[in-house]
């Protein structure tokens, strides 16, 4: 069982990152809150938080930049019907404060809006987990929103694809949205990956 994994940073995406640690790379799926905390620091030496999935088809590594996602993560997929993508999903539709509140305060159809959720899967996750995320493990900051590029919308495309969803629906929303935030300037990758989740 791998506790973290530490190393130089080979490469990140929103949904994913490789650490070279000893010569070995480690790739290890992200939620978009991940994302934004690494690609949000200039240092290019991380550590993070690890849980292991192994499969008949696959052994899958979760990376998580501090202990409170990776503990409500940990959380979700005890519910019954919360998978590790839907998780990752969750985790990456709001950030780790939004969504232990609306947890706690058992706020159902908040939680119904986030991709892949339904009504009866909310009500769960808030029934057996409102006494629970009160840990203090749990009261983490949100994450800064990462820098801009030239490249936004492709690499928000790439994003949305790699969490499951269809390449024609995830095209079809990024060229219907202007994404923009209401001050006019471009959307970082991670505003258009939130707002397009909302979409899809």
């Amino acid at each position: 069982m791998y506790e973290y994994i530490a190393g130089h940073l080979s490469t990140l995406e929103p949904t994913r990152a490789v650490v070279d640690c000893g010569g070995v790379g480690y790739l290890l799926e992200i939620s978009l809150n991940t994302y934004q905390t690494i690609n949000a620091s200039p240092a290019q030496e991380v550590k993070l938080l690890v849980h292991e999935v192994i499969r008949d088809d696959a052994h899958l590594l979760y990376g998580f930049a501090d202990e409170a996602e990776r503990s409500l993560f940990r959380l979700l997929i005890e519910v019954s019907g919360v998978g590790v993508q839907t998780a990752r999903v969750m985790l990456s539709s709001m950030t780790v404060d939004e969504l232990t509140a609306a947890i706690a305060a058992q706020e159902i159809k908040k939680i119904q809006k986030i991709k892949g959720i339904g009504a009866k899967t909310a009500q769960r996750i808030a029934l057996e987990l409102a006494d629970k995320v009160g840990a203090p493990e749990l009261r983490a900051a949100a994450g800064n929103a990462a820098p801009s590029s030239s490249q936004q919308q492709e690499e928000a495309a790439v994003a949305l694809t790699m969490l499951g969803f269809p390449k024609t629906a995830v095209d079809k929303v990024l060229a219907a949205g202007k994404w923009t935030t209401d001050s006019g300037q471009p959307m970082t990758v991670e505003e258009i990956i939130k707002e397009a989740l909302k979409r899809l």
